[in-house]
């Protein structure tokens, strides 16, 4: 990959100098959490001011928590809605080109049919108002590729694509990553990796894991040539060096 196709996720303490230090652009995460958006807004946008100078390349990850697409509850879904509509809004602000968002889905309450079916109708809904970013869905929960890749070829809508987090696949799916990457390669405009021994979503840096991380980038690069992937670990400094280590940067 090119350094313009690397990103590192500020949940990496390191995310700001190494930023600067190998030209990568940075991945806002600090509004995974919703209040970050309202009462927190203003502590949280000072430091992350501090972290994005000098930075150019911008993502933006969206609120997740209790946040549902795919929700019975109309409620819920105007909920969801109202969160992403602020995270799209904080990405144009922040000069942001895609902002990523879960998919949504949980085991225990949704039917599968029912989770593809209504997110086709939440996204063909809210994307009749231009969010002015690419929206790319990322996989959590989900234990078959082809959930995800149903709902971006139903919606068809090029402002709609999707996030394949290598690590969730690995640690929530049967399904090898292999298999992901395969399915989903059509759609795919970035990518979440880290590294986990399957029991549990580590975030371990890309070398320490049971993810064959070496033939999965390389056959990411060949099957989406001009994707985006950020490193989302909680430190990014041996992961980087890997990379080049590798020749894979």
């Amino acid at each position: 990959m090119k350094k313009t196709q690397l990103y590192l996720s500020t949940t990496a303490g390191d995310a700001e100098a190494c930023a600067g230090a190998y030209g990568v652009g940075i991945e806002i995460a600090e509004f995974c959490t919703a209040w970050n958006m309202d009462d927190e807004y203003a502590a949280t946008d000072a430091a992350l001011r501090k972290k994005l100078e000098g930075v150019e390349r911008r993502l933006l990850h969206g609120p997740f928590n209790e946040l549902f697409p795919c929700a019975i509850d109309p409620q819920a879904r105007a909920l969801a809605a109202k969160r992403y509509r602020q995270a799209i809004r904080l990405a144009r602000h922040y000069g942001a080109s895609k902002v990523i968002i879960h998919g949504g889905y949980h085991p225990w309450i949704y039917y599968p049919q029912w989770y593809t079916e209504q997110s086709v109708v939440f996204w063909k809904e809210f994307l009749k108002e231009d969010p002015g970013v690419e929206l790319v869905l990322e996989n959590v929960f989900e234990t078959d590729p082809a959930w995800l890749a149903g709902i971006v070829q139903a919606v068809d809508d090029e402002r709609l694509r999707l996030c394949l987090d290598v690590g969730h696949a690995h640690a929530y799916s049967k399904a090898p990553v292999m298999d992901w990457l395969e399915v989903c390669a059509p759609w795919i405009s970035h990518f979440h990796i880290h590294n986990n021994d399957t029991t549990w979503d580590l975030h371990n840096p890309l070398d320490q894991g049971t993810i064959p991380m070496t033939a999965f980038l390389e056959k990411a690069a060949r099957l989406c040539p001009d994707a985006t992937y950020t490193l989302e670990l909680t430190e990014a400094e041996s992961s980087l060096r890997w990379l080049a280590e590798q020749g894979l940067l």
